[in-house]
């Protein structure tokens, strides 16, 4: 399964902003391994000095930042199961910022996250590797609005790069 694969009307338009950063013939399941590997690297890199700052003060410290993409990574999968198996029930959408401060990330270790991380990933690849190419198209609803399971799967991809991204250039530039 490959990005060029995924139609428009699979997701709401607000997601191009994360699809649009994905290279239009990247196979699923490749970019979910190589994406582990560089993203690991990426944050094994983070000086120690930056991974509590925040570049404005209402603003996620590094570590937020990366809890996020976590958080949001389950979030995005567990919806990507759901429709893949076909679930016709609405999926609601999740607020961010409630999610930062019960997650205890600054009070967790680079280590703990890199390993949170990783955790999740695996069991990302390992989900989509179970579903079939036809799972995969299932659309079903988020956010009140269509959202296939493999638009999901890609979402994720993309919207990590996007905070890296952030990272790179609002974090760590300064």
């Amino acid at each position: 399964m490959n990005l060029s694969e995924v139609k428009t009307s699979e997701y709401n338009d607000f997601y191009n902003r994360y699809i649009n950063l994905l290279p239009k013939d990247l196979d699923l399941i490749n970019g979910y391994i190589t994406g582990k590997k560089t993203i690991i690297q990426f944050l094994k890199s983070i000086p120690k000095e930056k991974l509590n700052y925040k570049y404005q003060p209402k603003k996620w410290t590094v570590k937020e930042v990366i809890q996020h993409i976590i958080d949001t990574e389950r979030i995005l999968i567990y919806r990507c199961f759901r429709i893949a198996r076909e679930d016709k029930t609405p999926l609601s959408s999740f607020e961010e910022n409630f999610y930062v401060k019960p997650s205890g990330a600054n009070n967790k270790s680079i280590l703990e996250l890199i390993n949170e991380y990783e955790t999740s990933r695996n069991n990302s690849i390992t989900l989509i590797k179970s579903l079939s190419d036809e799972n995969l198209k299932f659309v079903g609803i988020a956010s009140n609005s269509p959202l296939s399971a493999r638009a999901a799967s890609f979402i994720t991809l993309g919207h990590e790069i996007w905070h890296i991204n952030m990272i790179k250039e609002k974090y760590l530039n300064s």
